[in-house]
């Protein structure tokens, strides 16, 4: 496997294999690796002759007081990781190289990047698919592979490339999850061994989401209420959203009529979390 830091290093070495014909699986990544990024690299060894990992703490996403300078990095326990899924290139820029002096230019995907956690977090969708273009055009993959935990990101990208023409084919794939539910996340680390129980209820309530409307519980309104006391139940939550929406559009439904997604942003202590699952009638 190779590491490379510079663009022009990047686009030298896949220059070859894009010559030749080969195909190029993206993982754009932030690193500190779990089985979650893992799964993303290895849909991407099966399906491209060339796979770059793209490792980069993308500052244009964080705002004020988030935790980008405490954010988890490893950069020797994530290569190691890479290698042996089978990647052939790792791709760690520096801040500089991403975003030079006098760099002035951001993608806005506007209406799907307005709710959720784009109320919560301004300018966090314009961070990211600000990056994950600059990576695209870097790159010029054929496949570029994304986690569905970060569901909202997964439809801002999907539309980005959609409305910019983008010759990327986007794979979603799906939560990876510790034994007692809660999804894989490197912020995972952050938490203490009682608040990491405390996550747990993440992952459960969006079980007991399926399970209202299992029984008839199909008001948008009211779902998100129940949901919003079982949290609440678990004194080390504090709930930042509970939003019952179109898979689609991201927009709040009133009523559950075929399939919803159920998306949520929780803090527990001061880690803030996020899970997501569609339910069905």
């Amino acid at each position: 496997m190779v590491i490379l830091t510079t663009v022009d290093k990047i686009r030298e070495f896949i220059k070859d294999a894009r010559t030749k014909g080969k195909s190029i699986g993206l993982v754009p990544t932030m690193g500190y690796f779990h089985e979650g990024h893992v799964s993303l690299m290895s849909r991407a060894r099966q399906e491209n002759d060339l796979v770059v990992v793209s490792l980069f703490v993308n500052p244009t996403q964080f705002g004020p007081g988030e935790d980008f300078q405490r954010y988890p990095r490893d950069l020797d326990r994530d290569a190691r990781m890479a290698e042996e899924v089978g990647v052939d290139l790792l791709f760690c820029p520096s801040g500089e190289e991403m975003y030079p002096e006098n760099y002035q230019t951001y993608v806005n995907v506007e209406k799907l990047s307005q709710g959720l956690c784009g109320a919560s977090r301004p300018g966090h969708f314009r961070g990211v698919a600000t990056v994950v273009l600059k990576l695209f055009n870097i790159v010029q993959p054929n496949r570029a592979y994304f986690g569905q935990k970060d569901y909202q990101q997964l439809k801002v990208i999907e539309q980005m490339v959609k409305d910019l023409n983008v010759p990327v084919e986007i794979v979603g794939m799906p939560i990876v999850r510790e034994s007692d539910g809660v999804a894989m996340s490197s912020r995972n680390t952050y938490l203490s061994p009682e608040e990491r129980r405390a996550a747990r209820v993440l992952s459960k309530s969006l079980k007991y989401a399926q399970e209202l409307l299992d029984n008839g519980v199909n008001d948008a309104g009211e779902l998100s209420q129940r949901i919003e006391e079982f949290i609440s139940k678990e004194p080390l939550a504090v709930i930042d959203y509970v939003a019952v929406v179109d898979p689609d559009t991201l927009e709040y439904l009133r009523i559950v009529e075929n399939k919803a997604l159920v998306a949520l942003a929780v803090r527990i202590g001061t880690t803030r979390l996020i899970d997501n699952a569609i339910i069905t009638r």
